[in-house]
């Protein structure tokens, strides 16, 4: 049997490529590695439970509030006005995607992608078989690679693919015991401070009955586990029984191309899609695998190899200024804790909380008040020159 796609690992990502080319007729694998779960704070927005169709029965919980911690342990609330932020376990949430795109008529295949090979024939992937260890092949037309931050299927196929910079994330699953020390089942926490993450942050962000601890960071020289720890004790969550530990990488910024200009297209971190500034990456992914979808289903229609090159000018398109923007903001405030202060000192501006997850819950630029936009922009620079100091109430 020749497939019209065969998808290379089963995340958000390649789940919903998956489920979007077999509910559209095509004939599809999924190649999926059993067992695995990326670290992830868990967090979702609004317009992804909206597009992509999640049952409440995966929102784990509903988050109101985003608190923000400095350097020196001062700390801004932002409340979420008329919403909320979801939050899901990627343990059960990546394992429904995956049965979901199943229902829908692609064929799950268990084993570990090792390459492509091809010939006169076509295009084989090759993979180890879960079950027998052998190496085996699925015969297929295109190939979409969602595997991750440090994609195989990038490596081999896509020009600059092995270049693609990363932030190395750890976090730890827990019980939590509801309202404890610090902790709040209703709120996000972020800490923004170097002796957690030297150039990131750290998280704790609640689960329903548990909770994700963890922080990122480039540095290679940082103890990841010593920080998560550190976050735990302050919080209140230290005696908390752990329940897993994951790590994983987490791209910077998006690859300057997607596909091979032949038979391949990538998506999701392998693409390079994760928010700079937040690390948000579900709901990018997400779109990632439908854009990639959206470029194989043209690409088979039409035989046109430049097709596949759809899957990125339509999610820049849509997403390319919110990824500039929260680029600058990453290299201007994560740079040293001083600067980290300032930056939770301006979330303490109305006009800033609003604007800010207003773009969140839709995933779009605010356009309609000009004015706040002027006035954010001249409070960021008053920040970042230091006309201003930090002030907090």
């Amino acid at each position: 049997m020749t497939y019209d796609v065969v998808v290379v690992r089963g995340g958000p990502s390649g789940a919903t490529a998956a489920e979007d080319l077999a509910r559209s007729g095509h004939r599809v694998a999924l190649l999926d590695r059993a067992g695995r779960i990326k670290p992830c704070g868990g967090a979702i927005p609004p317009r992804l439970i909206r597009d992509f169709h999640i049952p409440d029965e995966q929102i784990v919980a509903r988050i109101t509030t985003a608190r923000m911690i400095s350097p020196t342990a001062r700390k801004v609330d932002i409340p979420i006005e008329n919403g909320f932020v979801g939050m899901v376990d990627r343990e059960h949430f990546d394992e429904f995607l995956r049965s979901r795109a199943t229902t829908a008529g692609a064929e799950r295949v268990t084993g570990t992608y090792l390459r492509l090979e091809r010939d006169e024939e076509g295009t084989r992937v090759l993979y180890r078989d879960k079950a027998s260890g052998e190496t085996r092949a699925l015969s297929t037309r295109l190939v979409i690679g969602a595997d991750g931050a440090r994609s195989n299927v990038a490596r081999h196929e896509v020009p600059g693919g092995e270049r693609i910079p990363y932030v190395i994330a750890y976090h730890e699953i827990i019980e939590a015991p509801g309202r404890v020390g610090d902790y709040d089942p209703d709120r996000c926490d972020v800490i923004y401070d170097g002796r957690i993450s030297p150039d990131f942050y750290g998280w704790v962000f609640p689960h329903g009955g548990q909770a994700s601890v963890g922080m990122g960071t480039c540095d290679e020289g940082a103890d990841l586990k010593a920080a998560t720890a550190a976050l735990r004790k302050a919080s209140g969550l230290a005696e908390c029984r752990t329940i897993r530990r994951e790590g994983a990488p987490i791209p910077l910024r998006p690859l300057d191309r997607w596909d091979n200009g032949r038979d391949v297209v990538l998506a999701g971190d392998a693409a390079g899609v994760v928010a700079p500034s937040s690390g948000e990456g579900i709901f990018y992914a997400m779109v990632g695998g439908r854009v990639a979808a959206t470029a194989a289903a043209a690409c088979l229609a039409t035989g046109r190899v430049r097709d596949l090159r759809l899957a990125r000018s339509l999610f820049m398109r849509d997403h390319k200024n919110v990824f500039k923007i929260l680029g600058t903001m990453q290299d201007a405030y994560y740079r040293s804790d001083e600067r980290r202060e300032r930056f939770v000192s301006l979330c303490h501006d109305i006009d800033v909380q609003r604007l800010t997850f207003e773009a969140y819950m839709n995933k779009e630029l605010v356009r309609a008040r000009p004015m706040a936009h002027l006035k954010i922009g001249i409070k960021n620079l008053a920040h970042l020159t230091g006309l201003v100091r930090p002030f907090y109430t």
